[in-house]
């Protein structure tokens, strides 16, 4: 397994920095092209959440992304440095009243677009990790 940890600042347009580095795991993995476009899609909100939602773009804050990958399998961790949100008080975004709103399918879209979904929160920030694994 390799492993690459790494910060970037609470600003929209370091996503991209994360985005390159991806796309150069993608060249290395043997996962079939829906699933790195489907982790790209997750990676993207979970990086804007971070920034937007847990770090309010405050740019003395950081995102910390950790990615543990090999050829058929890849981990990466998004950590904020925001106060946290409680994960269960989230509206269904599939609801009715729901449909039509501007926000609130983050977590929603990260969940269905990869293997496993895992998100805790404290007071300390937020941390979101995406798994994608070949299927045997």
């Amino acid at each position: 397994m390799k492993e690459i940890d790494f910060k970037i600042n609470s600003d929209k347009s370091d996503i991209k920095i994360v985005e390159d580095i991806l796309s150069e795991i993608n060249h290395y993995s043997e996962l079939e092209q829906e699933k790195v476009v489907n982790l790209q899609i997750a990676l993207s909100e979970a990086l804007l959440n971070a920034i937007v939602h847990g770090n309010k773009e405050n740019r003395e804050k950081f995102v910390y992304i950790n990615i543990i990958y090999e050829k058929k399998y890849i981990c990466i961790e998004v950590r904020d440095e925001g106060k946290g949100f409680d994960l269960n008080s989230l509206p269904n975004p599939t609801d009715d009243e729901n449909l039509y709103k501007e926000h609130g399918r983050g977590i929603f879209i990260m969940k269905s677009l990869v293997d496993e979904f895992k998100c805790s929160a404290s007071d300390k920030g937020t941390k979101y990790t995406l798994i994608v694994k070949q299927d045997k």
